[in-house]
């Protein structure tokens, strides 16, 4: 959080610096060909095979020429907007799709409504719950290189020592077997085996509550994103349930970050957590045999909050920088390129014309690309989507801890309005 407010404070420091840039470095064109840097954070397989593409864009080329860099998604969203404001900084540039309404807020993006409404962009078949990530003020300054539905991913080994057969699909369902998968062995009060690892805070991508708020017909914002709704009986109602299953039950320890989600999982003293689909990699680094289905259905809806990457344009870009980057986005969206992201990176298909049986080559994306109907994109558009993320964390742990649900989803309404009305 400290870095973050860091980010902010910086991006208006040079906000005034990058007003204006777009169309105001060279026309690199004149001299040959158009040469592109491109910053994405994709360091496990995912960037090889970005940057195998990004090589082959390269072949099909005759007066194009991207180059790649690879950095932490951290050290992007640090020195993105400085190294714009001096000129420096990339032409093309992936992010963490809650920092793309930071930058477009700032000028560091350019409008891609254009580049949209052209046939030739293969944006047509993009999922519409994908692109609206990319939409801020309703306009669109990028387009998806990720977006994701959290799932479950489960030990099979813990599944059949309990007995269970088939993963549950409602709550009362996965609360049961939750259940029967704690393991209190020595009768201490603290089970060296839980059911379910459920952070309470700093969940990943912070997607977990607005699924299960989602899952009992709750929001976190209106549609629009300008009002908070945190405070509504059906997320108090949520918020209940699982505060009592985690401290009546213990099927989850408190105080429980998706870190440590991740550290239990991984040593087989959890049965289950909510994920993305890189702990596929992880569980199979640790011998273990794991599943992946949805997020089981609450009352009113099955849902999953999703976790997305975009590509965006910035403005350090003149015309022709802009349109040769705008050509890459093309070719990134092809239907044939958008399969062998896919595939080789394990995120399911950006397009819905790419279905479950053309990545059946990869088990984990097949399984995801089944769960994706699902998705919800997280508070898209909205620029402080960190603000509001820390004040569900705030009640989510506080409740998990013995507060009240009510009281603490007011109070997290109060600051979400205010972050929403800044």
């Amino acid at each position: 959080m400290k870095k973050l407010i860091g980010v902010v404070a910086a991006a208006a420091v040079v906000a005034v610096g990058l007003s204006g840039c777009a169309g105001s470095s060279n026309d690199q064109a004149a001299g040959g060909k158009v040469a592109l840097t491109f910053w994405h954070g994709y360091t496990e397989a995912d960037g090889g095979v970005l940057d195998d593409i990004v090589t082959e864009f390269n072949a099909s080329q005759s007066d194009i020429t991207i180059s790649t860099q690879t950095k932490t998604w951290a050290v992007i969203d640090d020195t993105l907007l400085p190294a714009l404001s001096s000129k420096n900084g990339p032409d093309i540039v992936a992010m963490t799709s809650d920092r793309l309404p930071v930058y477009a807020e700032k000028k560091a993006l350019v409008d891609l409504d254009d580049f949209y409404a052209q046939p030739t962009s293969n944006t047509d078949a993009l999922k519409p719950e994908a692109v609206a990530m990319e939409t801020v003020d309703g306009k669109k300054y990028g387009v998806p290189s990720g977006f994701v539905p959290l799932s479950v991913i489960y030990n099979k080994t813990l599944f059949a020592q309990a007995g269970i057969q088939t993963f549950p699909t409602t709550w009362d369902e996965w609360v049961a077997d939750a259940k029967k998968l704690t393991i209190d062995a020595n009768g201490d009060g603290t089970p060296e085996q839980y059911g379910l690892a459920l952070p309470d805070h700093a969940t990943v991508g912070n997607g977990i509550w607005p699924s299960l708020f989602e899952g009992n017909g709750g929001s976190i914002t209106s549609d629009d994103g300008t009002e908070s709704t945190i405070d509504s009986a059906q997320n108090v109602e949520t918020l209940t349930y699982w505060s009592k299953a985690i401290q009546n039950d213990k099927i989850s320890p408190t105080g429980l970050d998706g870190i440590a989600a991740d550290k239990l999982f991984t040593a087989g003293k959890t049965a289950m957590e909510v994920g993305g689909p890189w702990m596929a990699g992880v569980a199979t680094s640790s011998n273990i045999d794991y599943g992946i289905a949805a997020i089981p259905a609450g009352p009113k809806a099955q849902a999953a909050s999703a976790i997305g990457i975009s590509l965006g344009v910035t403005a350090q870009t003149d015309a022709a920088s802009q349109k040769a980057a705008e050509t890459f986005l093309a070719y990134f969206n092809d239907k044939t390129t958008a399969t062998k992201w896919s595939l080789g990176s394990g995120w399911p298909p950006l397009r819905t014309d790419v279905t479950a049986a053309d990545v059946s080559a990869n088990a984990t994306v097949a399984s995801l690309t089944e769960i994706a109907p699902n998705t919800v994109a997280l508070l898209p558009g909205v620029v402080n989507s960190t603000d509001v993320l820390t004040a569900i964390d705030t009640a989510t742990q506080k409740a998990v801890a013995g507060g009240d649900p009510k009281a603490l989803l007011s109070e997290a309404s109060t600051s979400i309005q205010k972050a929403l009305k800044n």
